[in-house]
């Protein structure tokens, strides 16, 4: 890194923490809609179609959720490391440097959390 007090490294990494934030949450619900509308189909569906309407959208759902954790808990490592390769003195004093990363690891372990729930009531 340079040697000026240049806290703008800082701050973009910061907004592209954030833009995965806002990429994990629409990719997960996302994922949820997608797994309800499966639901949706079930009930107003004929039964020979059903079936497969409801796995399909099931598992594709599911996997957008988990999608979505594992993009929130890995740009938690990303930011991790990159914060490791900022000087200190590009870092503003009394600056929270972990709470983007918190947020993110909170919304990994929900969708995580999310992807059982539902997989609980399917299965």
């Amino acid at each position: 890194m340079s040697e000026i007090k240049d806290p703008r490294v800082l701050f973009a990494a910061e907004r592209t923490l954030l833009a995965w934030n806002r990429t994990s949450i629409s990719l997960m619900a996302f994922g949820f809609v997608v797994e309800r509308f499966g639901l949706f189909l079930e009930i107003g569906g004929q039964h020979e179609v059903k079936f497969f309407q409801r796995d399909f959208s099931f598992y594709v759902g599911v996997s957008f959720i988990l999608l979505a954790s594992f993009i929130s808990l890995y740009s938690v490592w990303q930011h991790r490391n990159i914060l490791q390769s900022i000087q200190e003195f590009d870092i503003p004093r009394g600056y929270n440097l972990h709470a983007g990363m918190i947020v993110n690891g909170i919304l990994g372990a929900l969708g995580i959390a999310l992807s059982i729930y539902i997989m609980r009531g399917f299965l």
